[in-house]
């Protein structure tokens, strides 16, 4: 009887240890920033901490990939197209105040609060969970005065890999990453994934599984 005893308090603490362990990890920064993941399921670690540098236009960034960034707007340029980062880096408040600002938008159009919030959901991640928390995650439109959005979009499904950039939420892929197709949203990786990534035309979610 004591020997069950004893098992079973081995058991209760393992179990108990193992749990622990989970949380501690889940709350880690992965050794590489570049492949941290963040989507409906995985959270920005509670440690993370990016380094920002502001752009001329006000919007912030992760300062360790500017130099990437910046050589591939140079590129696009000299191609005649002229692209823009519309989004950068939020912080947990501004993203919680995205959620707020949109659901009261959809119930000055008429839905209730809870229609609201749902549609709302579809459109904001909840904090915590979106890849502008980073600040390696950026949204990419025209210049209006020199290019339009379709030219730039084009051009960045066929360069950004060559700078360590992904077309995160590619078309077809929404049973994967959750999010609907996304022309805009790229997200830095480092080259070599990048590349990778690209070659095999599959999403973070499967490159990291």
């Amino acid at each position: 009887m004591k020997r069950k005893n004893k098992v079973l308090i081995m058991i209760i603490f393992i179990i108990i240890g193992m749990t622990v362990l989970k949380f501690i990890q889940s709350d880690k920064v992965p050794d590489d920033w570049r492949l941290i993941l963040v989507n409906n399921e995985h959270s920005v670690p509670k440690n993370y901490s990016p380094q920002l540098t502001q752009l001329s236009n006000g919007i912030y960034i992760d300062s360790r990939i500017y130099p990437d960034l910046q050589k591939m707007f140079d590129d696009a340029r000299s191609d005649s197209i002229y692209p823009v980062v519309s989004e950068g880096y939020r912080t947990r408040k501004q993203q919680k105040q995205m959620m707020k600002d949109k659901i009261t938008g959809f119930v000055n159009e008429g839905y209730s609060e809870k229609e609201a919030e749902k549609l709302a959901e579809k459109l904001v991640a909840e904090v915590g969970k979106s890849e502008h928390e980073l600040g390696i995650a950026l949204d990419i439109n025209a210049d209006p005065l020199y290019s339009s959005d379709e030219e730039v979009y084009n051009w960045l499904a066929e360069n950004a890999f060559k700078y360590g950039f992904i077309l995160r939420y590619p078309p077809d892929r929404e049973d994967i990453t959750g999010i609907d197709y996304e022309p805009w949203h790229y997200r830095y990786v480092g080259t070599d994934t990048a590349l990778e990534i690209y070659s095999r035309q599959i999403t973070l979610e499967e490159y990291l599984s």
